[in-house]
Order: C-alpha cells, then structure tokens, then sequence
C-alpha cells in the first residue's frame, strides 16, 4: 500500500508542475504556431508567453496571475490498495502546494450566502483555497496517478453546458459547439484559445468528459473533429490577444461519452485560454 506522505507530496508537486510549466507538446504546439502566424504582432505575442512559460518552470512560479482552481483526476491501479484517507492526503497535499506556489488568494470568506455575494472578502491564505471534487478513473496494474489541473476564471465565462438536438446528424451537434466557440473566442481574451468539449447523456457526464478532454489532452495528436474545429477557428482571424492574426486556436480537444436513444446530446465546452490545459500528473508506484 502507497502510504499517505508520499500521496501528499504527490499532490504538492502535481499542484506546482501544473501551475508552472508548458508541457513538451504545448512548446511544440507554440513553435509550430510562430510558424505559422503572419501577423507580427501576434508573433511577438506567441513568443511572449513561450518566454514566460520557460520562466516559470524554471522558478517554478506561477505560469499566470490567475492561478487558477485545482481539479483533481485520480487514476488508481485495478490491482492496487489504496488507504482509505486517499482524499484527504491528495487535498493536504493541494494545501501544502498552493502555499508553496503561492496561489493567487481567492477562497471567499462565509456562509452559502455569504460566499454567494463576496460579502465578507478573502482570505489572505492561498492554501485554503478547496480543490472541485475528485474525478476517479482506472488503469491496469499497480499504483496510482495523481493530475492536478489548474483550472482560470476566464474559460469558465465564455463557457457553456446545453443541449444539442442532433437532428440524426452528429455533425449538427459540432456545428453547433463550433458556433459556441465562434461567438466566445473574440471576447475571451487570452487568444490563442484551446477548447475542450465533452459530449454525453447528462450534464454531469458532459461536464466530466470535458474535463477528461483536458485530462488526456496532447496538441500532438488532433481527431479529425478536432482538426476540423481548429479549421473553422482560425478563420475567424482574432489571432492572439484578440490583436489579428492566422492563429487563434492552438488546438481542440473533444471527448464523446456511451449516448442514449433521445433527439438531445448535452454538450459541454470550455473555452479554454493560451496556456490550457495546466496539467501535471506524478505516478506513484
């Protein structure tokens, strides 16, 4: 059995990597993306952020003021035991992580209402900031996987969750998430943008499956629904910060769940921003 201090220093460093480093196929995504771009000046752009995220690995500091929510995703071994406290290692291990970074401040001070408004303020602590609940998936053998991804306030605002009426064409379906995501890319901000979709039978299950898109997300390998919303994407020519330009998405990332016998489909897309998706993961043995 995996004991819990190394559960929670798992946890520590997964918070920290996904908080402070590009992964290797988000740089090649970059390098491929100044390739590409004409516009100058969202060239500079595009080697603005490469220069930041080198930075902030090699500080280890925050790759973004808004550092974000952590979501935990949970992968444990068929064969593995693991102790029954899991949870509240891997949410010590947040705490210690955060505080570490530091995180941005952003836990609301209150009762339901009282959170609700904002109406007492934050706390200065950025450990008591409480990661969204544990999304729990398997793989074969042993060991455990922990990936933290940080997840920003501004993809969660240009964001949707809705129902798709299909019309027996699935390409109805991403014809109309492609839409979602034309209407919100000008104003999110942070271009290029990276969007995430998952597709499922509830709004829970959709939600979730987003979230596995970021989970399992590599800019190295694109679906050719992926492809075709990167397409449809950069024609609109926001570029990056919104300044002009040939690349306005890096990439898509689309996961489709099991689908039940209904004229709906439940989509849920993330507008997500130019350094998503913050993930770190550390496998534990």
């Amino acid at each position: 059995m995996i004991i819990g201090e190394r559960i929670i220093q798992a946890a520590k460093e997964a918070v920290i990597g996904a908080s402070s480093r590009f992964r290797e196929d988000q740089l090649q995504a970059y390098y491929k993306a100044l390739e590409i771009e004409e516009d100058e000046k969202s060239k500079w752009v595009l080697k603005q952020n490469i220069e930041n995220a080198l930075l902030a690995s090699l500080n280890h500091s925050p790759i973004c003021d808004d550092t974000g929510i952590p979501h935990i995703v949970l992968s444990i071994g068929n064969d593995e035991v693991v102790p029954g406290k899991i949870q509240s290692y891997i949410q010590q291990g947040i705490k210690e992580g955060l505080a570490e970074l530091p995180g941005r401040p952003m836990a609301v001070i209150g009762n339901e209402m009282e959170r609700l408004g904002q109406t007492l303020g934050m706390y200065d602590d950025p450990s008591k900031l409480e990661a969204a609940p544990v999304l729990l998936m398997e793989h074969q053998g042993k060991g455990i996987k922990i990936t933290v991804l940080m997840l920003g306030g501004g993809p969660e605002i240009r964001g949707k969750t809705y129902r798709v009426f299909h019309k027996h064409d699935g390409q109805n379906v991403i014809n109309e998430v492609i839409g979602w995501i034309k209407e919100g890319v000008s104003k999110l901000g942070c271009t290029p943008a990276v969007p995430f979709v998952g597709i499922g039978r509830t709004h829970f299950e959709a939600s979730s499956y987003m979230l596995r898109a970021m989970y399992e997300a590599n800019f190295n390998h694109q679906t050719d629904i992926e492809q075709q919303i990167v397409t449809e994407i950069n024609k609109e020519n926001v570029g990056s910060l919104g300044l002009g330009g040939n690349i306005t998405s890096l990439g898509a990332f689309v996961r489709i769940a099991p689908q039940r016998a209904s004229g709906v489909r439940i989509v849920s897309m993330r507008l997500g921003c130019s350094i998503d998706p913050r993930r770190h993961s550390v496998c534990l043995e």
